[in-house]
């Protein structure tokens, strides 16, 4: 397997499997009345939002209620559902305009009233991991950069991110286009690690984070998925009880360990299959499975396709 045996925290681990690239698209300067609509995006598509200036009010069909965004506001819409963001005031917005400059695009408006200043892009993972931020991730995460505690080294590190992102939109610097982008993707992990770091995380792998007891379980998953984890082993790390960490588990995850440890397995099988020209008797086993028809079973189960379809598949995006 093309895996380091070096340790590293889960969150680090995860992103290594599941390659979150990001761009930045686009740069809105509006004045009110004014409104974005987003569709549902393709697979594997993540929009994301930073609030730089003013305020916009958040809907997300099914996603909870409305929220209002200030300066400072980040979002992630997860899960790449639709979304509507606009001034609040319900007047017909006027047209925005667009034009393109070096390394991105401008929207602007004539609208005279409150102004707005938001940075829009995306961030962008291959199917079928996106099945993995389904599960695990919310569908829509906002990190309050002006609210959030500033006791934590991550909250200045987010806050001069952004600076350093409106800085790169608003000059057409020579390799503007990849600063952008490598900024964009170090977003997506900072925004993870702050959100990581509040007392109201939703229920996922961001919630235990904010758990340190579970911390090695969780680590211990993530770097040695092959292993045959057993409930007492993991909870021996923890230094807990088997029925306190399928609890835990359950409380902040919404899933058992094993089913983590299986979904670590499959993503793990996924990139070997679609990277490497491998036997998937090989992969099998170094994901952890001495039977190669039961790994065909969970890797189907899990990815909604056969190690052999994702296989062929990725040939054909290639060939092209």
């Amino acid at each position: 397997m093309t895996t380091s045996s070096r340790q590293q925290d889960w969150l680090s681990r995860l992103l290594d499997m599941i390659s979150v690239k990001g761009r930045l698209e686009l740069r809105c300067t509006y004045g009110a009345p004014w409104q974005v609509v987003y569709e549902d995006s393709e697979p594997g598509e993540m929009p994301y939002h930073v609030v730089m200036r003013g305020s916009a009010i958040l809907e997300t069909p099914g996603l909870g209620a409305q929220q209002r965004l200030q300066a400072g506001d980040v979002l992630l819409m997860l899960h790449g559902s639709e979304h509507v963001l606009h001034d609040g005031s319900g007047i017909t917005p006027p047209q925005a305009s667009y034009r393109d400059e070096l390394n991105l695009v401008v929207s602007e408006n004539t609208g005279d009233g409150e102004p707005l200043e938001m940075l829009c892009g995306r961030f962008v993972i291959q199917p079928p991991h996106d099945r993995f931020i389904r599960d695990y991730l919310p569908g829509r995460l906002i990190v309050r950069t002006a609210s959030q505690p500033s006791d934590t080294q991550t909250h200045p590190q987010l806050t001069h991110l952004l600076a350093l992102m409106r800085q790169e939109s608003l000059v057409a610097s020579l390799g503007g286009n990849a600063m952008l982008d490598a900024l964009s993707t170090a977003l997506f992990t900072m925004t993870l690690r702050l959100a990581s770091e509040s007392a109201d995380t939703p229920v996922g792998l961001l919630a235990m984070a904010g758990h340190p007891r579970l911390a090695p379980a969780l680590t211990a998953i993530f770097n040695d998925p092959a292993r045959a984890w057993t409930l007492p082993e993991l909870a021996d790390l923890c230094n807990m009880s088997r029925a306190t960490l399928i609890r835990h588990f359950q409380d902040k995850v919404g899933k058992s360990a094993n089913a983590i440890l299986t979904d670590v397995r499959m993503t793990m099988a996924a990139n070997e299959l679609t990277s490497t020209t491998l036997p998937t008797e090989a992969i099998a086993e170094a994901v952890g499975y001495q039977s190669v028809a039961a790994f065909r079973r969970a890797f189907t189960q899990r990815m909604g396709m056969t190690p052999g379809d994702i296989r062929r598949s990725k040939h054909l995006v290639a060939t092209q």
